[in-house]
């Protein structure tokens, strides 16, 4: 159940705490488009989002529906309950100032307002900052809608056929969850132009989980995961 909706605008940049049980829907409106996030436990902001064990646990290189998304304290921020596009990339990061200028030139907002430029860098540490936080705090980033390719000497590339309007994934939390996104180019884009994406983002209830859950038992990592979940809020 969908309970609030808003979309974040090309370059664009958002945060917010989400609670455990609630689900946030991320919708690609113009196609081909990039979200880069990162979750921090707001309890502890020390914990955050860790890329390399959601990899690993889940023996996979690529996140779709059915994973789950670890903490480095061995628990489980979010699980992937939906997704239409299938295949979202944890491993190439963010794009910075200088990778922008060097493809689509250098554009501040003092001098070009809407028309800018932003990266993913910076475009963190604007959210980083009404936490306390900065760029020590900076952890490797999740980019969904976006897939990545290797060739036989291992160089990786972004595909280039990207997600389609109207894709979606959606994320259930486990977790009370601080949660950053940013609308900022991925930073394999070969785009000739600066990307200029529209992302929907839907706020609701996600349903309890059950027994036969997919995230649940994806893995025996994710089961214990969830008990870790478990054990995190006892008596809470």
């Amino acid at each position: 159940m969908q309970n609030y909706t808003t979309e974040l605008a090309p370059g664009g940049h958002w945060s917010l705490e989400l609670r455990r049980g609630t689900q946030l829907t991320l919708r690609d409106l113009s196609g081909a488009s990039n979200v880069g996030m990162l979750f921090y436990n707001p309890r502890n902001l020390l914990e955050r989002y860790n890329a390399p064990d959601t990899l690993k646990c889940q023996h996979t290189f690529k996140l779709t529906q059915g994973h789950c998304l670890y903490s480095d304290m061995g628990r489980i921020f979010a699980s992937i309950t939906a997704d239409s596009f299938g295949w979202h990339d944890t491993v190439c990061g963010n794009s910075h100032a200088s990778h922008i200028a060097e493809k689509w030139g250098a554009r501040d907002y003092q001098t070009d307002r809407n028309d800018w430029h932003q990266n993913g860098y910076d475009a963190f540490l604007v959210e980083l900052a009404k936490y306390g936080l900065g760029a020590a705090d900076m952890a490797a980033n999740l980019n969904w809608f976006s897939k990545v390719m290797t060739d036989a000497e291992g160089n990786m590339a972004l595909a280039p056929s990207g997600s389609n309007i109207g894709d979606t994934v959606t994320l259930r939390f486990e977790m009370d969850t601080l949660v950053l996104l940013h609308s900022c180019p991925h930073p394999y884009s070969k785009a000739e132009t600066y990307p200029k994406h529209r992302i929907g983002i839907e706020l609701g209830l996600a349903a309890a989980v059950a027994e036969d859950d997919e995230c649940l038992n994806h893995c025996p990592e994710n089961a214990r995961g969830f008990a870790n979940n478990a054990l995190y809020y006892l008596g809470a």
